[in-house]
């Protein structure tokens, strides 16, 4: 079963990032978290990888509802976009909250990621305009 979904997309990495923020941001989603990879393995192990960012995006009202459906879930949140420079694009990579919240198995948690998936593939769709 596939996990992500995404999109390749052309320009610097820096632009994409912030295109993918404004977009998430459209559709109800703030970065709550961002862990600078690359950073983080050079400081680490002293090793370098392209640029490679996860974005923690949250909307908050479908958490809220999410965590009124099943406290556990917040062990499956936020949903995380992944920016990562490829060779002469950026991938965007987003993970599919139906395949992750499908693991829980609560009555109602499918309908709300089949929500939160289709908000974040209108993201992945306007990226792509």
């Amino acid at each position: 079963m596939a996990y992500t979904f995404g999109i390749t997309m052309t320009g610097e990495f820096e632009d994409v990032r912030n295109r993918v923020i404004e977009a998430l941001g459209r559709e109800g989603f703030g970065v709550l978290t961002e862990i600078d990879v690359a950073a983080t393995m050079k400081a680490k192990l002293d090793k370098e990888i392209p640029d490679y960012r996860i974005l923690g995006a949250c909307n908050p009202p479908l958490a809220f509802e999410a965590i009124s459906t099943d406290p556990r879930i917040g062990a499956l949140l936020p949903c995380n976009v992944v920016v990562r420079q490829l060779a002469d694009e950026v991938a965007v990579d987003f993970m599919d909250p139906h395949a992750v919240l499908n693991l829980v198995g609560t009555e109602g948690v499918g309908e709300l990621a089949a929500e939160v998936r289709g908000r974040l593939n209108k993201v992945k769709e306007a990226l792509a305009a």
